[in-house]
């Protein structure tokens, strides 16, 4: 009994976690620098190519919305999805296809007040 209260409890956080991510694999899908961005934590690890670094969230959407702008996005595919034990933290690994080539994109997000955030975005030439 004391399980189900338990998984009771816990269930709406789940779901509203994996419709976070859901959103969050639609924005890669349309190349939507903004709805992507939004889900950014204040401060995230951001590595686009070569450039990288820890970045505020205004400048990590800046840099997104320059590198979407010069690689206009075909499709997103998702190839791998996790979560840690605790559910609190996830983990996506999926291929963007752009006009300029094929990028493997690598997100972690964390539970934070509720919703899962972005705390590092890799994008790498595939």
């Amino acid at each position: 009994m004391k399980q189900l209260i338990i998984a009771l409890l816990f269930s709406p956080a789940l779901l509203l976690a994996q419709n976070n991510l859901q959103q969050v694999i639609q924005a890669l899908n349309s190349g939507d620098a903004a709805a992507l961005g939004a889900y950014f934590d204040d401060s995230i690890e951001l590595s686009i190519l070569d450039q990288e670094g820890i970045y505020d969230k205004n400048q990590a959407q800046q840099q997104l919305r320059r590198f979407l702008s010069q690689n206009e996005v075909v499709s997103f595919a998702e190839m791998h999805q996790g979560a840690s034990r605790g559910s609190d933290s996830q983990y996506v690994i999926g291929n963007l296809n752009t006009n300029n080539g094929t990028y493997r994109v690598y997100l972690y997000l964390s539970n934070k007040n509720g919703g899962m955030v972005i705390q590092e975005c890799r994008f790498d030439r595939e």
